[in-house]
């Protein structure tokens, strides 16, 4: 038991949401890419629309291997589409590339939030592969300094995670602002599929939030136990 901390039944918890939330966020995909959207856009079309009617005609749209790999890339300023968005004329495609687009957008108005989620996110990668490890020495060694300095990491992701719920919720909130405004879902039965398909996605950050803030937690309360 010296690994299990007081919050170990939330993370369990946790994890049981989270793998539902995926699984809704699965069906929902799929069944909004079975339905055309009425002005038989690709994502790939969407994107292009949206990014040049944004002022960012150079950027580009590249298509990338995977399912539900689609992003934007801030370094090479790409929006990358994956192949069931890409090509593809349906209404998960639409609502999935002007997210996308959105966070294309998020770059060009320099979103505070978005900048700071760029500058934590390759030292916090860094950091979250050593803070299980640097845990457990701690507990085998009995040294409290290397247990506080996991605690420390645990709670630099939990703030990575929180930074990402507004930027998640601001580009699909672009995303459905652009697809409305420009008629292209082509009635509420499509825009309602667009934007259940994008709160699916976004239930998926709160998970993850919901995840680290949890771990956070639990780490913690072990780290107290052996002070």
């Amino acid at each position: 038991m010296e690994f299990l901390g007081p919050y170990t039944p939330l993370i369990l918890l946790v994890f049981v949401a989270s793998m539902l939330i995926q699984g809704y966020l699965t069906r929902t995909y799929n069944r909004w890419s079975q339905v055309r959207n009425p002005r038989n856009l690709t994502g790939a079309d969407v994107a292009r629309l949206m990014l040049d009617a944004n002022g960012l005609g150079h950027v580009p749209v590249n298509a990338v291997p995977g399912n539900l790999s689609d992003h934007y890339d801030p370094i090479r300023k790409t929006v990358n589409l994956s192949q069931g968005v890409y090509g593809v004329p349906s209404v998960s495609a639409m609502a999935v590339a002007a997210h996308e687009v959105g966070h294309a957008i998020q770059d060009k108005v320099r979103m505070p939030a978005l900048l700071l989620r760029g500058r934590l996110a390759v030292p916090l990668s860094l950091g979250m592969n050593l803070a299980p490890w640097l845990l457990m020495a701690g507990i085998v060694l009995q040294v409290t300094g290397l247990i506080w300095v996991g605690v420390i990491l645990f709670g630099a992701a939990l703030l990575f995670h929180l930074v990402t719920l507004p930027v998640e919720f601001d580009a699909s909130r672009r995303a459905l602002a652009y697809l409305e405004a420009g008629n292209l879902t082509g009635s509420p039965e499509g825009q309602k599929g667009a934007q259940a398909v994008l709160t699916a996605a976004a239930l998926t950050y709160v998970a993850g939030f919901a995840m680290a803030l949890a771990q956070f937690l639990n780490v913690l309360g072990m780290a107290r136990n052996r002070s």
